[in-house]
């Protein structure tokens, strides 16, 4: 063999070995990019659906959990409260729930699947606000009218226990009610209604 056959050889050898090895490291570089694409295990959980027993919230208590990094409130409304929201549609902006603020299930006068279950997003529809949960009767601040529901501290938005939104206030609508259903009659699943 000549020295001009070994220098090709060599180069081949070389050239494939470069290239090799750049592959590799190429594909080494590669994949924690592309990985990057998709959602981590803990964003993927953020966004999962949430199970809520709700046989331990009494009536007239609200719970709050946390689903895609949202409150999700959870009320059990008293007969007494359910009765109050049919005396308020004179006082609300949309007391039909006519926007579309809620699933098709959810579209009546107690914006709730059971009557005396109302779950909501507790975030307020005028800017982003978490409103406090005021289910005191007749409080001097809130007006003589004034049956219980949300206020919102912010900017004075008030939202009655339908999470339906009072005429004069800054927020345009009610609040929002998320997917949702009953597995059985304690569990409810939040973030599916399928």
């Amino acid at each position: 063999m000549d020295n001009q056959t070994i220098n090709k050889e060599r180069r081949r050898f070389l050239v494939l070995a470069t290239a090799g090895a750049g592959g590799v490291a190429g594909l080494a570089v590669a994949t924690p990019f592309i990985g990057s694409f998709f959602p981590s295990e803990k964003a993927k959980a953020a966004g999962a659906p949430v199970e809520v027993d709700i046989s331990k919230i009494e009536p007239g208590q609200l719970v709050t959990v946390e689903w895609q990094g949202k409150p999700i409130w959870i009320l059990n409304r008293t007969d007494a409260q359910q009765a109050d929201l049919a005396t308020l549609d004179s006082q609300l902006a949309d007391p039909k729930s006519e926007q579309n603020q809620q699933p098709e299930y959810a579209q009546n006068e107690l914006r709730s699947i059971k009557p005396n279950i109302f779950v909501t997003i507790g975030i307020c529809t005028h800017l982003g606000c978490s409103p406090t949960f005021r289910p005191d009767l007749a409080p001097a601040d809130l007006g003589a009218d004034w049956k219980g529901g949300f206020y919102c501290p912010c900017h004075g938005s008030k939202f009655d226990l339908a999470g339906r939104v009072y005429k004069g206030v800054p927020a345009p609508t009610n609040l929002v009610v998320p997917l949702y259903k009953y597995l059985s009659d304690t569990v409810i699943l939040v973030g599916e209604d399928k």
